[in-house]
């Protein structure tokens, strides 16, 4: 991780070098000095990273590495604004005769700012000449480390191994199965099973490449575990073992064959024999790359069938292989397959009289605790004799459990309490089988309830330590590997969700801004042909962490792009725990101090980032927990809503202090409304400001002294903020959310060199003039409520190239045609108002994929130009945006259209859906139509549709589609068919 902080810093350097030369005078040089120390440094530390786990020496080096990267980014960039700010007051005639008594001052800071960053460049000098000491070698090197050794160990899979334990894949079999076997040319070539470290992949893969239906349908089949170092030749000769188990001479023969003689043999036998390959765990394209020679592809697979099985983390892997594979993710367990998993491991199988019969065995009832074998029997004869003595009889013997040191006795009352516990551990795993197989183990040595609960108490600690055996690994190590393999860019961005509490549904939009503004995404890594905005780096970073099953998407929008996402808990757990092991982030709970990272003896190194979890008492707690942090860089807060602030005020001595902050999220922190106190202004590296549900009705003019924000998000709640004319300062701003109101200044503001700025929500139309919003030509999402906008799109000298979202209300005549030709990008277009005419198909972006319309007054059918539209996937149309009493779509229309909303269409009497159309429908609502007397013929062929709803209908519309009713027949084939206020 140390490395992607190095990396960023030293791009930051350069960029500063370059863009803001002027503003580094006298200590130019040195910063040069710097950034060469830095990268040199920057080459050892990819290997310094993987070493680190198993040196605590190195761990702390590596931290020291760290600090002098951060420390560097954080004296450089001071320095670099104060300069700025310095010029830019330094004009005029008494401003120039200040600057002559100050100069003074200047030679002190050059000096000052000097002595810091040859203090940096001696620790980094030091720091290096231990490198020899630790063994560590450039990033080119090809050393490997038994951390590595032992996790290879761990992933390595053998094809005859087959788990008995194997629970709730009996579906994911039968798919697999189905894709395999179909003899159809036109069937899958390559069938993946992709998901997470853990989920069970290589298991299931076991299971279908041992099924008789499998092994019938294949003239030869063959295994391959492909380590994440695999050498080609290696494993096309293993292959090709198993598919020909060839003679002595054969084998020799192929033993002596240069490598491409090899590929070319293990080619033409899939070619000439239908053969089924597993490939197991192949983690990348490139190591794809490297074996595919041997691997025939299309046509040349088809002719006989042969076909490939792999397991990978990875989808872009199967997708790389074959665009048309199959891609199976399983899920995880559910609570009843988990709870039977853990006890086959918790409780195996003994030759004991005692144990329960095979009727009973997958019950949990009294007798789901048994006595082992090797229980002594004079320990379970004093027992019983202790228990008759005290008048209760057997059932009290969970209270002298202790004489049984290896077994536990059956008890209803014992049984219930450690079941509880026992599913409580389970509950923790998440339905990942390999974490409850790991805590199974681990408990399977443990019978009393007291051990139980000591392992329920130290959960992570338990998984951590359980190391030695095979069996018993600690699952938290199993899933390290994934966090381990991680680029060095990604791992930032993964341990930056630390953040997060469990079970969070996390926005994408906001934390992707919020790895922009920590400075963890850099244009370092773009490969592409001009430069790409830093939030389109981050959504692939995000992206790729989703591929790798890092991270779990809840949501996606219309257009596809991921919206929310989450994660497992289990991987929350490690994620947790590797950001306090990098000292990445400190987390602090108010509800639960005792509990939070800060009670622990932290690592080397300064606390950058905070998450602070905040209960009633924000104020005191707030202000204790900050006061010696003053090398933050982030604090992002959580809280339930009794979290209350008494004064903004109270924020001062935080501002004050917290002076190199980059993030500040204080949304929904609930205070009296009031003042934002002037001493924000003092946190000039300010990127990311977050004050929406906050009440705060009007800000300070210091606000302006924050010229490096990125985001700032002023939907506090009121209607009206008091907002002082200071935005056109922040010209680095990308995202701007205002309130419906900016204030009564009379004022006006100049956006118009706001050139980065990508989404404006609610253009201040009465305080800025229309041709600066014309110049804000790198707009992504726009939000605009005012009638006299549209003369915008009346300009043919102005286009909206990057537009992508547009919300536009107003109560004159809308032009879609200017819309559209102003905008040739769209994605999402929601418009209130009444619209002019309707254009024709190929003057509306063939883009659009989101459409919303209300109170629009279209007189003729639009889904006579909407069915064209070839990516459309959600279309409303609310409150009289037709007012025609026909409507009519197509066969073949709407090809994309996943969900449709017809709402408050009053002269709708009749809609006619042709067979064919809305192949795709997953979703449809009916609300408050109420001409409308039938649901179209045409429903019934829309077999994709999944939810039906129908609202504020007459009860004569619902009985007729109620199941015995006239018109049921043409729903009957929905999932789910809801009614909501339908009974007048």
């Amino acid at each position: 991780m140390a490395r992607s902080i190095v990396d960023f810093t030293v791009q930051k350097i350069s960029d500063l070098l370059i863009d803001e030369a002027v503003f580094l005078y006298g200590v130019k040089d040195k910063v040069q000095n710097l950034k060469t120390e830095l990268r040199m440094m920057e080459s050892y530390l990819q290997d310094a990273d993987r070493k680190q786990e198993e040196n605590e020496s190195l761990k702390n080096w590596i931290s020291e590495i760290r600090e002098a990267a951060y420390d560097s980014d954080d004296v450089i960039e001071a320095y670099v604004l104060k300069s700025a700010s310095r010029r830019n007051n330094m004009t005029g005639t008494l401003n120039r005769m200040k600057s002559y008594v100050s100069i003074i001052n200047r030679l002190i800071e050059i000096h000052r700012v000097g002595y810091q960053v040859n203090e940096i460049i001696s620790r980094i000098t030091s720091l290096t000449r231990n490198l020899e000491t630790f063994g560590i070698k450039s990033e080119s090197g090809e050393a490997s480390n038994s951390i590595h050794g032992r996790n290879k160990a761990l992933r390595r899979s053998y094809s005859h191994v087959i788990e008995e334990d194997i629970i709730g894949v009996e579906d994911n079999v039968k798919i697999l199965e189905s894709c395999l076997v179909n003899n159809n040319n036109n069937g899958y070539k390559v069938v993946a099973i992709w998901g997470m470290g853990g989920l069970g992949k290589t298991t299931l893969a076991k299971k279908v490449y041992h099924s008789t239906n499998v092994r019938q349908s294949f003239e030869s089949l063959a295994w391959a575990y492909i380590s994440q170092h695999c050498q080609a030749r290696d494993v096309w000769e293993g292959i090709l073992f198993r598919l020909l188990s060839p003679s002595k001479e054969l084998r020799e023969e192929l033993v002596n064959m240069r490598d491409e003689e090899v590929a070319k043999k293990l080619y033409q036998v899939q070619v000439e024999k239908k053969c089924l390959v597993v490939l197991d765990d192949i983690w990348s394209v490139d190591t794809w790359n490297n074996l595919s020679p041997g691997f025939p592809a299309g046509i040349s697979s088809s002719v006989v069938g042969s076909k490939i099985l792999l397991t990978t983390r990875n989808t872009d892997v199967a997708l790389f292989m074959d665009p048309n594979c199959y891609r199976h993710n399983p899920r995880c367990l559910n609570e009843d397959d988990s709870w039977e998993l853990f006890q086959k491991k918790a409780f195996p199988k003994y030759d004991d009289p005692a144990r329960v019969d095979s009727a009973s065995k997958a019950k949990v009832s009294t007798h789901w605790i048994t006595p082992r074998l090797n229980c002594l029997e004079h320990g379970r004869s004093k027992a019983l004799e202790a228990a008759t003595k005290a008048g209760s009889g057997p059932q009290n013997l969970g209270g002298i459990s202790h004489l049984f040191p290896c077994g536990v006795v059956r008890d209803s009352r014992i049984s219930t309490e450690m079941e509880k516990l026992g599913r409580e551990m389970v509950g923790r795993c998440g339905g990942l089988p390999l974490a409850i197989i790991v805590l199974g183990g681990l408990l399977a040595s443990k019978p009393t309830f007291y051990e139980w609960d000591t392992v329920r108490q130290n959960i992570n600690s338990y998984l951590r330590k359980a190391k030695g055996k095979e069996q018993h690994l600690g699952v938290s190590e199993v899933l390290a590997l994934s966090y381990y393999e991680l680029p060095y860019q990604l791992k930032p961005c993964f341990l930056h969700l630390a953040h997060f509490p469990e079970n969070q549904e996390i926005q994408t939009k906001k934390l992707t801004r919020t790895w922009v503004a920590e400075g963890i995404i850099s244009l370092v890594q773009n490969a592409g042909d001009g430069e790409e905005a830093l939030e389109d780096v981050a959504q692939r970073y995000l992206t790729e962490l989703v591929e790798r099953c890092m991270i779990q998407v809840v949501e996606k929008s219309s257009t596809g792009r991921i919206r929310t996402v989450q994660m497992h808990n289990l991987m929350r757990d490690l994620c947790v725990s590797k950001a306090y092991q990098e000292n990445f982030l400190d987390m602090i709970d108010s509800r639960n101090v005792d509990q939070t990272s800060t009670s622990k003896a932290r690592p080397t190194g300064e606390v950058r980032r905070i998450a602070l979890y905040l209960d009633q008492d924000v104020d005191s707690f707030l202000l204790h927990k900050l006061k010696s942090h003053k090398h933050l860089r982030s604090i992002i807060c959580y809280h339930d809503k009794t979290a209350r602030l008494s004064e903004w005020r109270s924020m001062k001595s935080v501002f004050k202090k917290c002076k190199l902050l980059r993030v500040l999220n204080l949304e929904g922190i609930q205070c009296q409304m009031g003042k934002l106190p002037k001493e924000i202004g003092y946190l000039i590296h300010l990127r990311f400001l977050s004050l929406r549900n906050t009440k705060i009705d009007e800000l300070p003019n210091s606000i302006g002294n924050l010229k490096c924000l990125q985001t700032l998000d002023l939907l506090t709640g009121n209607s009206t903020v008091q907002i002082p004319n200071v935005i056109t300062n922040m010209e680095k701003l990308r995202h701007l959310y205002l309130p419906e109101s900016c204030g009564n200044d009379v004022e006006k503001w100049q956006l118009s060199n706001l050139k980065n700025l990508q989404t404006l929500v609610n253009f201040p139309a009465d305080k800025c003039d229309v041709k600066d919003l014309m110049k804000l030509t790198n707009l992504r999402k726009l939000v605009i409520d005012d009638p006299n906008y549209g003369e915008i799109f009346k300009s043919t000298k102005v286009t909206f190239n990057h537009l992508e979202s547009l919300f536009y209300v107003s109560s004159d005549e809308i032009s879609i045609l200017e819309v559209s030709a102003g905008c040739p990008n769209l994605y999402k277009l929601h418009i209130e108002g009444p619209i002019s005419n309707f254009p024709q198909p190929n003057e509306i972006s063939s883009k659009l994929a989101k459409l919303k319309l209300q109170g629009s007054g279209l007189v003729d059918d639009p889904m006579i130009t909407l069915e064209k539209l070839p990516n459309l996937r959600l279309l409303e149309l609310q409150l009289d945006s037709f007012l025609g009493n026909k409507m009519v779509c197509s066969s073949n229309g709407f090809p994309q259209l996943r969900s449709l909303v017809l709402s408050d269409l009053s002269n709708l009497e009749e809609w006619k859906l042709e067979k064919g159309a809305m192949t795709c429908l997953s979703k449809l609502e009916i609300s408050n139509c109420t001409k409308l007397e039938v649901v179209p013929e045409g429903i019934r062929f829309v077999i994709s549709l999944k939810d039906l709803e129908i609202r504020s209908m007459f009860a004569a519309f619902r009985i007729k589609l109620e199941k015995g009713g006239d018109e049921h027949y043409k729903v009957q084939h929905v999932p789910s068919l809801v009614f909501r206020y339908c009974d007048y």
